[in-house]
């Protein structure tokens, strides 16, 4: 053990001589590699950063939740029906009412959603294009909604269509600059609401909306001033500990169908939609996008091979001389292979830290652009430092097989 310790720490201190009196040609092999690893690197944090974010998204929708629409979220497989769909009726607050009090057993909280775009005005502050909707009583807890300041409806405002609302964070911060929300009125639908609560800021989605900006209020209220059967409305079921998703699913069915007055051979003129649907395509999505950013990178970090494996040919050339003297002295084929392998692997590795460092400088930036969150992760730094090391040690074993079987006296007489 003593001796391959010993043969390590010479063979690297040979290397790293090596490497700092050699500069500028370290510094040019060091390029090819940085650049290599940086490209392949930072297409594997970016995918990973966005199937994170993506995947957190979908899961805010609940992988326990429901959705009852007109129109599904995935189509049904094949060429999207649109024109079938657009026959089917709206799910509206009258099915809501008619499928709570069926009590369905699968279901813990059953909660209707409608919404509009509307513009929504504090005094001389306004915010257009806001989606406004319209929630019933159990919509806060089947959505696990904390409040920031303020409180959530009662069951007594939502009853009689109280004029009140609960506003997304960035809604707030926009109506409300100074931050004094809470109590104060706003007008939106042609009314004046006053604001009860302000929620946390939940940050962007890639996928669904964040209640950041948004506004609730009674949907008892939203369906009397808007209507009922509004475009894009929703009744929300969630899963009873114990049942499965599709259990609900099937149960839900039932009762829609019931309560819709299909015959037994009709078709379901509703959709019942699920986060698996996204969830099912994510994996082959992203396995193809890491696919096509490995081969891009890998060109990258081919030519970096390249690079080591070229300048480490030189070095070989010019320490022939050396190599003789040392194998005169009694090295082994083993030190000297030692030496020229540790020597292209610690020049591949801090190429490889340095791309990492770009890569960490790159999502810092991005992040601070997009606001959406990009990092490396441990997994992606490994990953570099893994590749790096193999690439390293691959582009310097055929100059270091040849340093290793030089003859001791040729090599001594090669730069005479």
């Amino acid at each position: 053990m003593r001796k391959i310790v010993a043969l390590l720490s010479e063979s690297l201190r040979f290397a790293w001589m090596a490497l700092v009196s050699n500069r500028l040609r370290t510094f040019l092999s060091l390029l090819g590699i940085t650049i290599g690893i940086f490209a392949i690197i930072a297409v594997y944090a970016i995918v990973d950063s966005l199937e994170r974010n993506i995947r957190n998204s979908v899961e805010s929708l609940g992988s326990d939740v429901v959705y009852i629409q007109k129109w599904p979220w995935g189509g049904d497989g094949g060429e999207f029906a649109w024109w079938k769909y657009f026959q089917r009726p709206e799910v509206g607050m009258n099915d809501f009412k008619r499928l709570s009090a069926r009590s369905p057993r699968t279901a813990d909280y059953i909660t209707y959603i409608a919404g509009s775009g509307e513009t929504v005005k504090n005094g001389n502050s306004s915010v257009e294009n806001v989606e406004v909707n319209g929630v019933t009583y159990l919509y806060g807890s089947l959505n696990s909604l904390n409040m920031e300041t303020g409180r959530y409806f009662s069951e007594g405002e939502m009853a009689s269509a109280k004029n009140v609302v609960v506003l997304g964070a960035e809604i707030a911060e926009g109506l409300f600059p100074a931050g004094n929300a809470l109590g104060a009125s706003i007008q939106t639908l042609g009314r004046r609401f006053t604001v009860i609560g302000i929620l946390p800021k939940e940050g962007s989605r890639m996928v669904g909306q964040s209640h950041d900006t948004k506004v609730l209020l009674p949907a008892s209220l939203f369906v009397a001033l808007k209507g009922d059967e509004l475009g894009g409305s929703a009744i929300q079921a969630k899963a009873k500990p114990g049942y499965t998703t599709l259990e609900m699913k099937e149960d839900l069915r039932m009762h829609m169908r019931a309560i819709r007055r299909l015959k037994p051979i009709a078709e379901d003129d509703f959709s019942l939609n699920e986060s698996s649907v996204f969830s099912q395509g994510l994996d082959q999505m992203f396995g193809a996008i890491g696919l096509a950013g490995t081969v891009i990178g890998g060109f990258s970090i081919l030519v970096g091979g390249f690079g080591i494996a070229n300048i480490m040919f030189v070095s070989v050339r010019e320490r022939t001389g050396q190599i003789g003297i040392q194998k005169a002295l009694g090295a082994t084929r083993a030190f000297i292979l030692t030496q020229f392998l540790l020597e292209g692997t610690l020049l591949s590795v801090v190429g490889g830290l340095a791309g990492l460092v770009l890569v960490a400088i790159l999502m810092a930036a991005g992040t601070a652009i997009s606001g959406f969150e990009l990092a490396m992760s441990a997994n992606n730094v490994l990953t570099g430092v893994i590749l790096s090391a193999v690439i390293g040690l691959l582009s310097g074993l055929a100059p270091a097989s040849m340093a290793a079987k030089m003859d001791p006296v040729e090599a001594i007489r090669f730069n005479q």
